[in-house]
């Protein structure tokens, strides 16, 4: 489609090198790697809007989430209306949820910005839905997902390979991927089919002048020290780390451990990278090494919840971890983790319990003291030092707002906290609210000479802890025998401690850019604990133990009356002077919070550096507002260690890259054959009863279920110049030639589909319709080629009749229905390359497919594989097994007898007519031996 390249368009970038950005992209296709925090999706949002203002393009966005959607399809509609731009369409949403193919059709030719999922694109490419030529350009999101076998590199290729013309541009805020592999730049630059690659580092000159030639925000770094119980408890994880990862080298030597480091350790990726290194070999692999692989991701968890629980949730979930650690009743010690055995893991759980209370409780003062703390208990509950920090910035904010007023500020009064997580965020909540209230009973007030503290809230989470003891103790009994409650025991972790690190999200309306207002009232899910199973009996304790404060008996008291008619003196807009906003890092979203917020005043209450140069973009584009930023950190801990090492592993990974584009050479994009070389490729050198070779322009082609774009398999076989029809099968996944379908599984579809019996059905389907059915085994091309690794992901173990456990074998279930289907084939792939290059081995010398015919076999009765296909599946397998009946005289004994009964009384002079003399006189005699009159084989024998 045309377009305007050179009309005038409004932008709002308003910084040097977001403007620089701008026109390079409006000149040339390139792929532009930006730091962290940048403003990516503003330059995305401006480059959108001037191809939508300006003419009747066809722009398809590639890779955004529905976050990202939301952001760009608000930010498009501002635009519009800022620009009074006509034409302008804004984003439109493609999916299957919201509409059907002839809907996408006329979308299509009506043209516009739509962001369309990966998988329903390629479909409407292949299918001829949408014609790649009539498309004006591409703009691909998170290009660091790009890669050989991905749908978006599929997606590129056909979109390149049918349209020189459109432009491409390509974005990505992550470095990192960027830099692994040999000439890893080069070789996303060939999957992305761009020659150009645009740096954009914090260190860049541009973005350096940008950002700190104006006025700065600015910034109070504050570190906050640990307490002793703290700093305790996490040099014992640490020392737990070190000792796992020194067992994972002596255990696996001639595998690349460079990586495994201590400071790795406490990046969130460092145990997926452990594992994606030992999958290749992880049927080799000890119990000890598999065990030590599963502790490092459960330390590094304990590390992060050290830091983000609180003293009494914290213990609670090391409460859980210790049960769950234990040998299951019957097995003895050396199943348990090496790192329990450890002095630094008995100091971790000891030093925990100690900063919740001191003393020992009995289970009968646990069931006597249902809504008290036991005598024998004496409360100690830490606080976070960072909760009295806080607390102390508050104060110095109403101060600095009250003595030092910004007459021409722009900006509101309001108070922006960012955390880590919603968990996070309801913990500060109840935080703020309780700092005043006392465990008396009597509210204070910002002159208290008691000051701010978290005693009544801590007081109420004990209560609630022991509470939960009591329960966990009853759960602990029915689940594990006397002799292994050793300790307290617990529900299965294997489910909780999956969830305890990630607390549920808050469902809550948000209020001015997602945020929770600490300032509002009192609401009923304050409580950050976060272990699973604990919330009924945490909401129960709320309701029963929390005194009502002044403002909530007058709120009780007015919900009876509710007059409506002066509903104005009781809902009002809160004062953006006075709110107090808590909201977790969410990415690029926070630019919103930050734009709908305007904030005076920002509390990191974690660190985080993306968000940081989020503050330096919004400072400096809005030179009217003024931004103070209080940065704090726990000195000396893994918090700070993850940032320092987050900021340099991004600096060292643009540094790469600098250095591997000063080298690399002209990137060469694939193009298609010319028609000579493609009308040699598809020769079709078959010879058949003696006839000449025919050559054909035809291509080969493979009909393809349109659930399998999921897979990698589609890109790699149309690489192969083989030309992939999507089509809604209901019989197999892959039809190759008009005789062979293949049912395509991974090793876990494999397993599930054995479990639930689909893949039974699934062969029993292609065996009725297909001469050659074959059911294709898949395996990750990352991961070993064998069965053994996935033994743990089989059905549960049975106990057979002498009384010893038997588990599931998935090779015996193979031979099982290969014995149910004889006909079946089988074929094993370690990678989807090399199935790509099997199913070019078996469209060999054979017929292309007929799409329609595959799409309508499953769905009409009438339409059926061969003429084989009409008869009585039961009877041609016993047919199969007499000796003298093959494939070619099983044809004939179908059609020209009436059943198996009529066969056995046929005399031998009839059968040698009907399949040869050989074949009939073998035949005869089988069923003419001395059993046949014992036995009575003439009786009730089953027909065609």
């Amino acid at each position: 489609m045309p377009s305007d390249e050179k009309a005038p368009v409004k932008l709002s970038l308003p910084l040097e090198f977001q403007q620089d950005i701008f026109k390079e992209l409006r000149e040339e296709d390139e792929l532009v790697l930006i730091a962290r925090g940048l403003g990516l999706l503003r330059i995305v949002t401006n480059l959108l809007h001037s191809y939508d203002a300006v003419g009747n393009n066809l722009i398809l966005l590639v890779g955004a989430d529905e976050r990202e959607n939301v952001w760009i399809g608000e930010a498009l509609a501002e635009h519009a209306a800022i620009s009074m731009a006509p034409k302008a369409r804004g984003l439109s949403l493609v999916n299957t949820d919201l509409m059907g193919v002839g809907t996408r059709e006329k979308m299509y030719a009506q043209g516009g910005i739509f962001s369309i999922t990966s998988r329903i694109l390629i479909v409407d490419f292949l299918s001829g839905l949408l014609n790649p030529e009539t498309v004006t350009g591409v703009v691909v999101l998170h290009a660091e997902k790009v890669f050989a076998t991905s749908l978006e590199a599929f997606i590129l290729r056909i979109y390149r390979q049918k349209n020189k013309a459109g432009f491409l541009k390509a974005f990505s805020d992550s470095p990192e991927p960027f830099t692994t592999g040999f000439s890893p730049l080069a070789n996303m630059m060939k999957n992305l089919f761009l020659q150009k690659p645009a740096l954009y580092p914090r260190f860049h000159v541009t973005v350096a002048k940008s950002l700190e030639g104006r006025k700065k925000a600015e910034v109070i770094e504050l570190e906050v020290p640990m307490t002793d119980a703290m700093r305790d408890i996490q040099n014992a994880v640490l020392e737990c780390v070190e000792v796992s990862i020194s067992e994972l080298r002596k255990g696996n030597t001639g595998i690349e451990m460079d990586d495994w480091t201590l400071d790795s350790a406490l990046h969130k990726n460092f145990d997926t990278i452990v594992r994606r290194q030992l999958d290749p070999v992880w049927h080799r692999t000890s119990f000890k090494t598999r065990q030590v692989v599963r502790d490092l991701t459960l330390l590094r968890t304990i590390l992060h919840a050290l830091l983000t629980y609180d003293a009494i949730n914290f213990s609670k979930y090391l409460d859980t971890v210790l049960t769950a650690s234990q040998p299951p009743p019957g097995s003895n010690k050396q199943n348990q983790s090496p790192w329990l055995f450890l002095d630094a893991a008995d100091t971790i759980f000891t030093t925990a319990k100690r900063r919740v209370y001191a003393g020992k409780i009995s289970n009968a003062e646990l069931v006597n003291n249902l809504n008290a703390v036991p005598d024998s208990v004496h409360p100690i509950l830490e606080e976070f030092p960072k909760w009295a920090q806080l607390a102390e910035i508050l104060q110095e904010i109403e101060q600095d707002a009250y003595f030092n007023p910004v007459p021409q500020d722009t900006s509101n009064g309001s108070i922006l906290i960012m955390c880590g997580d919603q968990g996070t965020c309801r913990q500060l909540r109840e935080y703020l609210q309780t700092m005043y209230v006392h465990p008396e009973g009597t509210n204070g007030d910002h002159e208290d000479e008691r000051g701010p503290s978290a005693s009544f809230m801590m007081r109420r989470k004990l209560r609630n802890y022991l509470a939960w003891k009591r329960d966990f103790a009853k759960v602990s009994a029915s689940l594990f025998p006397e002799d292994q409650k050793a300790i307290n025991g617990s529900t299965d972790q294997r489910v909780q401690s999956g969830k305890a690190n990630k607390p549920p999200p808050n469902k809550r309306r948000r209020v001015r850019g997602g945020g929770s207002v600490a300032s509002g009232p009192t609401r009923t899910d304050s409580g950050a604990v976060r272990t699973a199973g604990d919330r009924d009996a945490h909401i129960a304790s709320l309701m029963a133990e929390l005194q009502p404060t002044e403002i909530e008996a007058v709120q009780k008291t007015e919900i009876g009356l509710d007059p409506l008619d002066d509903m104005e003196d009781y809902y009002e807009l809160f004062d953006m002077n006075e709110l107090i906003v808590i909201h977790p890092y969410e990415g690029d979203m926070d630019e919103h919070v930050l734009d709908e917020t305007k904030p005076r005043y920002v509390i990191m209450y974690e660190p985080d550096a993306a968000f940081i140069r989020r503050i330096e973009v919004y400072r400096s584009s809005h030179t009217d507002r003024t931004v103070k930023v209080f940065f704090m950190y726990y000195g000396g801990s893994v918090e700070e260690q993850r940032y320092l090492s987050a900021v340099r592993r991004e600096k060292d990974a643009f540094t790469k890259l600098i250095r591997e584009r000063g080298n690399m050479a002209i990137t060469l994009t694939s193009t298609p054959l010319d028609p000579q070389e493609s009308f040699l490729r598809t020769i079709n050198t078959r010879i058949a009863g003696g006839g000449r070779l025919a050559a054909t322009t035809q291509p080969p082609r493979v009909v393809v279920d349109v659930r399998e774009f999921r897979s990698s398999l589609p890109s790699l076989l149309h690489g192969k110049n083989i030309v992939v029809v999507p089509c809604m099968l209901t019989v197999g996944d892959y039809v190759l030639t008009p005789n062979i379908c293949i049912e395509r599984k991974s090793i876990r579809d494999l397993i599930g589909s054995f479990a639930n019996g689909r893949l039974y059905n699934q062969v029993e389907a292609m065996m009725e319709h297909y001469k050659s059915p074959m059911l294709l085994i898949e395996f990750d091309q990352n991961k070993s080629f064998t069965l053994e690794p996935f033994s743990d992901y089989s059905a549960p173990s049975t106990t057979s009749a002498a009384g010893l456990t038997v588990a599931p074998d998935l090779q015996s279930k193979i031979v099982m229905l290969t014995l149910a289907f004889p006909r079946l084939k089988i074929i094993w792939s370690s990678s989807p390359y090399q199935t790509a290059e099997i199913f070019s081995e078996l469209k060999k010398q054979q017929d292309e497919p007929d799409p329609l015919k595959a799409v309508n076999i499953g769905l009409d009765p009438s339409m059926q594989g061969d003429e084989m296909r009409a008869f009585n599946q039961v009877p041609q397998d016993m047919l199969r097994a007499i000796p003298g009946v093959n494939e070619k005289n099983l044809v004939t004994l179908t059609l020209e007898v009436e059943s198996i009964q009529e066969l056995a009384n046929m005399e031998e002079e009839e059968l040698s007519r009907l399949v040869g003399k050989e074949a009939g006189r073998r035949i005869f005699r089988f069923f003419n031996r001395s059993v046949y009159d014992d036995v009575g084989m003439g009786i009730g024998m089953p027909s065609f």
